[in-house]
């Protein structure tokens, strides 16, 4: 808000005019709010208050854009990193919760048994679950829609580059031979360390009136239930593939040193799946397309190792790297829902069912690979086709919703007037009948 702000005063020191030509304004009849409303946003409430804050030209816009990228795009990367390095060490709110579960990470190096480790994954997953909700919050209210998918995409880098770094420093410690304090102790000791002071700078968000018709509107409406069968499908095989993915490659033949090098084209591929996806779907507006284009290449992935002979070592390879564009989906998922569902108490819902759907994933993906089918876990490949497969029909399926409910929109439209500043009412997409999804 305070870049807002500076560029609100930069404008009326410059005289910047408002619109003269046709062209500029959007002609129609028009109502003005007498009061402000309480439930409104905070941007509502600053406009309020700014009786004249001109017009933003082209150029005062990308420079305003550029100011908000470089004060907390930087922040949201740093924490979605961090969150994935700190899991993938172990093979699997802001602010606060951040610095906690780096207390927590830092503390793993001091567990001697097995009920030590589970608590201390447990708490972490507690301290943890508050990333990426807020993240996406924060994208909502700081971006446009066409704007959104390459900045989620941004922060969500950090699973790609997690996993390099992850496989670096894995590669590295595992050169440390000390009798008192393993390497593994030291990892988990640094790493939660520089998570701490991440969380020390890290932003938080300003929360609204809590609203309980928006929940029951968020649980009763259709896109809720399809985006969250979307993200558990799509994420059972990202859930297998991130937690056994060293015992895939290790199942190839290669030793322990060679398999933590070897897992550094997968956190490549993440980052070119996730950049390429993101750009193309905030360029062309279309979120459905670019999910099925990253599953099919996974489902194409799990087919090479489930059916390649044993023998075809580079084969198998190339099919655990192309099962990592499947995780780049999940950027897109949550553009999707900050795109598709208004409303601030709505958004926080579907974040946390989002949330949840994505954990749900997660712990079915590992269950897949029994013992009893090591060292090859052909039913766990089979199951990265088929819920790759199963996760592009319910995408395909809620794109085509969505176009059903925007012609259905259109067709209703109102020829009257519309009031003034109705995006800032917090209005839900289902109350705000101007609204439109996006595909």
């Amino acid at each position: 808000m305070k870049a807002i702000e500076k560029e609100v005063a930069r404008n009326q020191k410059s005289g910047t005019s408002s619109p003269t030509q046709p062209s500029d304004i959007e002609i129609g009849s028009v109502a003005y709010l007498e009061e402000p409303l309480k439930d409104g946003d905070e941007a509502l409430r600053f406009l309020k208050n700014q009786h004249d804050v001109g017009e933003m030209t082209a150029d005062d816009e990308k420079r305003l854009v550029r100011k908000i990228d470089w004060m907390i795009m930087p922040l949201m990367w740093g924490c979605y990193c961090l969150q994935y390095l700190d899991k993938t060490l172990v093979k699997k709110y802001l602010g606060t919760a951040v610095v906690l579960w780096g207390l927590v990470t830092a503390l793993t190096c001091v567990c001697k048994n097995y009920g030590a480790l589970v608590a201390t994954r447990i708490l972490l997953g507690c301290f943890e679950s508050a990333v990426a909700p807020s993240l996406i919050l924060i994208t909502s209210m700081w971006y446009k829609k066409k704007e959104q998918p390459l900045r989620t995409g941004i922060w969500y880098l950090g699973v790609g580059i997690g996993t390099i770094i992850g496989s670096l420093i894995s590669f590295g410690f595992q050169h440390l031979h000390n009798p008192t304090f393993t390497s593994w102790q030291i990892m988990f000791l640094v790493v939660g360390l520089i998570t701490v002071a991440m969380g020390v700078s890290v932003l938080g968000i300003e929360n609204t009136q809590f609203k309980w018709h928006q929940v029951t509107e968020c649980l009763s409406d259709p896109q809720t239930w399809m985006l969250s069968l979307i993200t558990i499908s799509s994420n059972v095989p990202n859930g297998a593939v991130s937690s056994y993915q060293a015992t895939l490659i290790r199942g190839f033949g290669f030793n322990p040193k060679t398999t933590a090098l070897l897992q550094l084209p997968s956190g490549a591929v993440s980052i070119i799946s996730i950049l390429s996806a993101t750009y193309l779907a905030g360029r062309f507006d279309q979120r459905g397309l670019n999910v099925v284009t990253l599953l099919v290449p996974g489902a194409i992935g799990g087919a090479l190792m489930a059916f390649l002979p044993g023998e075809s070592k580079a084969g198998k390879l190339i099919g655990n790297y192309l099962t990592n564009c499947i995780g780049a989906s999940l950027p897109l998922l949550y553009s999707w829902v900050s795109a598709n569902v208004a409303g601030h108490t709505k958004k926080v819902t579907m974040n946390a069912i989002l949330l949840m759907s994505f954990c749900l994933g997660n712990i079915i993906g590992p269950l897949t690979f029994r013992q009893v089918d090591a060292p090859d876990f052909v039913p766990a490949k089979i199951t990265i086709i088929v819920t790759c497969v199963v996760a592009a029909g319910l995408a395909m399926t809620l794109r085509a919703y969505y176009t059903w409910e925007n012609r259905r929109r259109d067709r209703a439209a109102d020829a009257g007037g519309h009031v003034v500043d109705e995006e800032f009412l917090d209005l839900t997409d289902r109350e705000n009948k101007t609204f439109r999804y996006r595909l």
